[in-house]
């Protein structure tokens, strides 16, 4: 493995309004520090690609996005959203995660029919008026471009679903809850070269409504469906730039080892 300078990092500032920004954030598995000082600043509306080698980091910061990681890590720094600091021990965790959603690696339905996977958690919230849930069960389908495919299936069950439809239906049930904030962590990994693409379509239409934050090892699709990337390495961001820089002048050495295949 070579050797890179973990304290020079490139760092890119933009005006754009930003969703959330990240100050300062270590996180700390016992002893062992996993995340070092990561200052990121993700602009609203668009889609920002976490990019790095295995054990770089990016899924851990992607869960201190929305606490994922209370029960399992120590997470210092702050964490800015709408003037608040959600790093807080103060802060409800619950009303944080409905602001800022999450849909992980493996799609992970619920063994129910495809409109309880949507309106199960939409109950829980106190919605009970039936025309809101269904109007909510189509148009967040539509915006995970699903109800063409299961608009005469919705009292079906969702375990019946292909892996591609599976995990648009956990964006649907994810972005019914109308967050501000959609992070994926590797969403595409486990499917096919064909539910990929439709994956990738479905989170450009989604920028327009809402911030995404993607984890992804594939480089090639950060490319394709990013507007800005992150580069981590063992812990550390070295660079974040506008995605077309990133891939084409990228600034320090480490990603363009990285982005030409030269890294290890």
């Amino acid at each position: 493995m070579k050797e890179y300078n973990l304290n020079e990092n490139f760092i890119a500032k933009f005006d754009n309004e930003k969703a959330i920004v990240t100050d300062s954030i270590d996180v700390f598995y016992g002893d062992h520090q996993s995340i070092f000082d990561v200052n990121l600043a993700f602009p609203r509306f668009s889609i920002t690609a976490l990019i790095g080698s295995s054990g770089s980091g990016k899924s851990t910061f992607l869960r201190c996005l929305n606490r994922m990681n209370d029960s399992i890590a120590n997470v210092d720094g702050n964490i800015m959203y709408r003037d608040v600091d959600i790093n807080s021990k103060k802060v409800n965790v619950y009303e944080v995660r409905k602001q800022i959603g999450m849909v992980f690696q493996r799609p992970n339905p619920f063994a129910k029919t495809i409109r309880d996977n949507i309106t199960f958690a939409l109950k829980k919230h106190g919605i009970k008026d039936k025309n809101e849930l269904n109007r909510r069960v189509e148009n967040s389908l539509k915006e995970a471009a699903l109800w063409d495919e299961v608009k005469d299936k919705l009292d079906n069950s969702a375990l019946s679903l292909s892996g591609g439809q599976a995990q648009r239906l956990c964006i649907a049930r994810t972005i019914s809850m109308q967050p501000d904030i959609l992070l994926l962590d590797e969403p595409a990994s486990a499917l096919d070269p064909i539910s990929t693409v439709k994956i990738e379509e479905t989170l450009k239409s989604l920028k327009s409504k809402y911030t995404v934050i993607i984890v992804t090892h594939n480089m090639q699709q950060a490319s394709r469906v990013s507007d800005y990337t992150a580069f981590f390495h063992s812990g550390h961001v070295l660079e974040f730039d506008k995605t077309a820089s990133i891939f084409t002048t990228p600034k320090m050495q480490a990603t363009e080892d990285y982005i030409s295949g030269n890294f290890g």
